[in-house]
């Protein structure tokens, strides 16, 4: 990974607890889709965020950060950037990072599988597919506790209708009784609309357990063990 300077050109938030950071990058910045970037605070504490958008825009990058009072990783980067944005200084990255990126080559359809904050891991894979003109089947699936997580559902229902081969799927586990979408477990919304996940490239992302527990139970159904990709999988086993 390559360390360069970028200035936080804004932060907005999406939802209650997650957070828009936009860098803008004197240099365009080559990456894949699903790879991350590396905040560094200092030389030993260095914090990895995926990058939201398509590599299309390589001189300006987005994150999408879910960040509590009680989350120090993810609050302690976000009030690094409010400084420097508030100071009009730079913020030092790394990137790009990561081996779980879009395979681009590959003829099988996608299915991209999202907890939570991990939606942006697999925003950047599902804009890169839709801005090339993907005709592989592609489905979206993202899991949250509350509607109150989901942000952006409007442009991916848009994007949906517009494109024959892409189905965007938000799952919402503690559904109030005025949700018109998926209920429950994200992992069983899944396996209750594929019969055979045997022929289908898999990018999952979300919490370590959740995306073990996805791994094993899509195995079940077909998966070919090689074609799941995330992060991830280079902490579990």
């Amino acid at each position: 990974m390559q360390a360069t300077r970028c200035s936080v050109k804004s932060i907005t938030n999406l939802t209650e607890f997650v957070f828009k950071v936009k860098l803008g990058l004197e240099q365009a910045l080559s990456f894949k889709a699903g790879q991350y970037l590396l905040l560094v605070i200092d030389e030993k504490d260095k914090r990895a965020f995926s990058i939201a958008n398509a590599p299309s825009s390589n001189t300006e990058l987005e994150l999408h950060i879910g960040a509590g009072e009680a989350d120090s990783y993810a609050m302690g980067a976000i009030k690094h950037f409010q400084t420097a944005l508030e100071n009009g200084e730079n913020v030092i990255i790394e990137a790009p990072g990561g081996n779980a990126h879009l395979r681009e080559d590959s003829p099988r359809p996608v299915l991209l599988a999202a907890g939570g904050t991990g939606f942006t891991y697999t925003k950047s894979i599902a804009d890169q597919l839709l801005e090339q003109g993907c005709q592989r089947p592609l489905f979206l699936y993202w899991g949250v506790r509350e509607e109150a997580a989901l942000y952006e559902v409007e442009h991916w229902q848009a994007m949906a209708e517009k494109y024959d081969n892409f189905s965007f799927v938000p799952v919402v586990d503690n559904a109030s009784a005025q949700w018109q979408g998926k209920s429950g477990n994200l992992i069983d919304a899944v396996l209750a609309d594929f019969d055979s996940l045997a022929d289908y490239d898999i990018y999952c992302a979300g919490r370590f357990e959740m995306v073990g527990k996805a791994r094993e139970a899509f195995l079940e159904k077909g998966l070919v063990l090689e074609n799941m990709y995330g992060d991830a999988f280079a902490f579990i086993k």
